[in-house]
């Protein structure tokens, strides 16, 4: 496992502490759909919606090349194919949304509900 694996990993750790401090319940974790992978899969009881997350950890803060950076158009495009894909797969009826959680210096500093298309 290399290091940015490892940054990674710890990461979605993190934020799935912080996830579960709101009250959210754990469903799936690193679900692979076919080239693309969902970090985790979440119930937000209090939207009561299942919701889709994203994880962006750096290992350290950059002013100038803040983590916020790593969410171009095209990773959100395939966040949304992702979870489009699952609900099919599953034929899940319910609400859902698409989030993001960003992870730097192992503290969590901003959290993404509702990513737009």
């Amino acid at each position: 496992m290399n290091s940015t694996h490892l940054v990674g990993t710890k990461g979605e750790e993190i934020a799935l502490r912080f996830a579960q401090s709101l009250g959210y319940k754990l469903y799936a974790q690193n679900v692979r759909l076919g080239r693309d992978e969902i970090d985790l899969i979440l119930f937000d009881p209090h939207d009561q919606v299942l919701v889709f997350l994203e994880v962006k950890t750096r290992s350290k803060r950059d002013r100038d090349f803040s983590v916020e950076l790593n969410l171009t158009p095209a990773k959100k495009k395939k966040l949304f194919r992702s979870a489009r894909a699952w609900i099919d797969r599953h034929e899940y009826e319910g609400s859902f949304r698409v989030d993001v959680i960003f992870v730097s210096e192992q503290l969590v500093t901003d959290h993404l509900k509702q990513l737009g298309e």
